[in-house]
């Protein structure tokens, strides 16, 4: 299939990745659009993967409040450089995460951030709900740890599935956008307020 300068143009406006990038990606795909987009999906995030061991000290704080000032969250999103913290796609993935904080109500940024004791609480009641089915500890162990790769979904930031674009989740999103905008992005941490929440 012939690559036209139109179908390259496309691919960038949907993706932000370059014309060079685009024109590689439809090559290696056959000129398959959707192929096109997963190859660009893959390379920014292999990209980012390099970038895990530079420092992120840039970047902004980011405000949400809900509809009628019920719902407040602050999110603090680092970057290398002042230039992409001022970009608009970082700051529409800051927001985009404001917003997936405020709706998904996750607890933590990462499943690193988890603590022990809430780890072994959940586990606990995993493992006790298989072992009343009958099954072997062993089985009852691997069926808990499972439940927790599900759990970790809901609780932790990253892990969950954007409620924007439900088919990535936020750090399939901070992997692309690191490999668009050439640097390392990093949620650092959020605080999400909620009016007559117990303290």
């Amino acid at each position: 299939m012939e690559i036209t300068a139109q179908i390259v143009k496309e691919l960038r406006d949907a993706t932000g990745a370059g014309m060079m990038d685009c024109k590689k990606a439809l090559t290696e795909s056959g000129g398959d659009f959707e192929k096109a987009v997963t190859w660009l999906r893959e390379k920014g995030i292999a990209s980012a993967a390099k970038r895990e061991d530079r420092d992120a000290k840039e970047g902004m704080v980011t405000s949400y409040i809900h509809t009628g000032g019920k719902i407040g969250v602050l999110v603090e999103i680092n970057c290398e450089t002042d230039f992409v913290a001022r970009g608009e796609k970082f700051q529409q993935f800051c927001k985009d995460v404001c917003l997936q904080v405020c709706s998904a109500y996750p607890k933590w940024v990462r499943r690193e951030d988890v603590p022990a004791e809430a780890l072994a609480a959940e586990k606990a009641i995993y493992v006790k709900q298989a072992a009343e089915t009958g099954k072997p500890a062993n089985v009852c162990e691997k069926i808990a740890e499972g439940k927790l790769n599900k759990w970790y979904e809901t609780v932790c930031l990253l892990e969950q599935y954007s409620v924007k674009q439900n088919d990535r989740t936020i750090e399939q999103l901070m992997k692309e956008l690191s490999g668009l905008v050439g640097e390392k992005i990093d949620v650092r941490r959020f605080a999400r307020f909620q009016l007559g929440e117990a303290l």
